[in-house]
C-alpha cells in the first residue's frame, strides 16, 4: 500500500472513531439527561425472605444503610426501618425491619431497590392529612401541585429531586403541617402529570426553576406573605435558582438544600458512569450537556456563588453523596456563616438526608424554621 493511501486510511478509521465516540457522548448524555425512576446508581436487591415485621434482603453497602425507607418494585411498595441484629442471617443477606407493606407484596426472589420515597399516593391516602388539588399556570401549561392548608402566612413549597416524584417530599409534610404552614408540593415539566418539557430531557434545574417561579407567584396570590423553599437534588438547584433570578425573590424568605445539585458537571458524569459509560468518554458526555441541554458553563455555578446568597440558608448533605458533591455545600457554608448552615447527614446516598435520622433532620427544620415563622 501506498504511503499517501494508508494515511489516508488512518486518518478515515480515527475520524470515523472520533465521531462514533461524540455519538456516544451525545447517547450517554441524553440517558443521564432523561430523569429515572429508580436512579441508575440505585442497587437491585433480592428479596430473601419475609415475616410479619422483617424483611430478608441482598446485603450491600445500600441495604446496611441506617433509617427509614421505601423498598420499591415491580407492582410492589413497602418501607423498611433500621437493621435488625439477627444470628441466623446468612452472610450475603440483612435483616430489616418491616414497617408496613403499602402495595402488592413481598414473596421470595422479588426484585426492588430502597427509595428515598418512602410514601405513595396522595397526603390523604398517605397520611390522613387535609389537602386540595391544584394547578399552578406555568410557562408551559398547568403544574399540578397539592395545597396542604395551614394558618401560617409564611408557605414553604417544596421541590422533589432526582429520581423521585413530589411523593417524596410527603416525609416532611406531617413536620410542616405541625407547624401550621401551609404546603405547595410541586410537580413541574417532565413531572407525571406535568408538561413535558420540550427537548424531553431533564436540565438540572436550569430551566425547571422558572416553573419553581410559578409557584411563588401562585403562592403569593394567594395570599402567603413570604415563603420558604425546600428542594431536594435538582430541586434544591431549582430553589437556588429562582433565590437568584425570580422577579419575585423579596418574597423568599430562606431555603432549605437538600443534597443541592451545585456542580452539574459531576452530577452528569456520575449519572452516566452509573449507567456503564466508559470513563474516557465521562467528559464528552459532559461537553454534550452543554449543547444538549443548554446547560451554561457558569449558569449554575453563578447561582449558587456565595456572594449571590441572599437569604437565610439550611443546607442539609453528607460526604456520602456520590451524585451532588459534599464539597460545594461544605465550602458554601465555610463562606457564608452569616447565612448558610450545614447540617451534615453521614451513612446518607444522594436524597436520603432524612432517611438517614428523620428526628435530627426535623429538629434541625424547626430550628431554621422558627425564626422565618409568620
Amino acid at each position: 500500500m501506498r504511503p499517501r493511501t494508508a494515511a489516508a486510511l488512518a486518518a478515515t478509521t480515527l475520524l470515523g472513531a472520533g465521531t462514533a465516540a461524540v455519538a456516544a457522548g451525545r447517547h450517554a448524555c441524553d440517558a443521564a439527561l432523561v430523569p429515572a425512576r429508580p436512579l441508575p446508581s440505585d442497587p437491585r436487591l433480592t428479596v430473601h425472605a419475609t415475616t410479619a415485621d422483617t424483611v430478608t434482603l441482598t446485603r450491600s453497602l445500600a441495604t446496611l444503610r441506617p433509617g427509614t425507607y421505601g423498598l420499591a418494585g415491580n407492582g410492589v411498595h413497602a418501607v423498611v426501618g433500621p437493621v435488625v441484629d439477627d444470628p441466623d442471617c446468612p452472610p450475603d443477606s440483612v435483616v430489616r425491619r418491616l414497617e408496613r407493606v403499602v402495595h402488592g407484596g413481598l414473596r421470595h426472589g422479588t426484585k426492588v431497590y430502597l427509595t428515598p420515597q418512602v410514601h405513595i399516593g396522595d397526603p390523604d391516602r398517605a397520611l390522613g392529612l387535609e389537602y386540595e388539588d391544584v394547578e399552578i399556570p406555568g410557562e408551559l401549561g398547568p403544574l399540578p401541585a397539592w395545597f396542604l392548608p395551614g394558618a401560617r402566612s409564611t408557605w414553604v413549597i417544596t421541590a422533589h429531586g432526582l429520581g423521585t416524584t413530589r411523593e417524596h417530599p410527603m416525609v416532611v409534610l406531617p413536620f410542616l403541617t405541625g407547624q401550621g404552614l401551609p404546603v405547595l408540593d410541586l410537580a413541574y415539566r417532565g413531572d407525571p402529570g406535568a408538561p413535558r418539557s420540550p427537548d424531553g430531557t431533564g436540565h438540572l434545574g436550569d430551566t425547571e426553576w422558572r416553573d419553581l417561579d410559578a409557584a411563588i407567584r401562585y403562592a403569593v396570590h394567594r395570599g402567603a406573605e413570604r415563603v420558604v423553599l425546600h428542594g431536594w437534588s435538582t430541586g434544591a438547584a431549582m430553589a437556588v435558582h429562582a433565590v437568584a433570578n425570580s422577579p419575585l425573590r423579596d418574597r423568599v424568605g430562606g431555603m432549605v438544600l437538600d443534597s443541592p445539585v451545585l456542580d452539574w458537571h459531576t452530577t452528569v458524569r456520575a449519572l452516566a458512569a452509573a449507567q456503564g459509560t466508559p470513563r474516557a468518554l465521562l467528559p464528552l458526555v459532559v461537553r454534550a450537556a452543554e449543547g444538549r441541554a443548554g446547560l451554561g458553563a457558569y449558569s449554575l455555578a453563578e447561582a449558587s456563588a456565595p456572594s449571590r446568597v441572599r437569604v437565610p440558608t439550611l443546607v442539609v448533605h453528607g460526604p456520602d453523596d456520590r451524585l451532588a458533591p459534599w464539597d460545594a455545600s461544605r465550602l458554601l457554608a465555610e463562606r457564608r456563616p452569616d447565612l448558610v448552615t450545614l447540617h451534615p447527614v453521614h451513612d446518607a446516598p444522594h436524597g436520603c438526608m432524612w432517611n438517614a435520622d428523620p428526628e435530627r433532620y426535623e429538629e434541625a427544620l424547626r430550628r431554621f424554621l422558627t425564626p422565618l415563622m409568620s
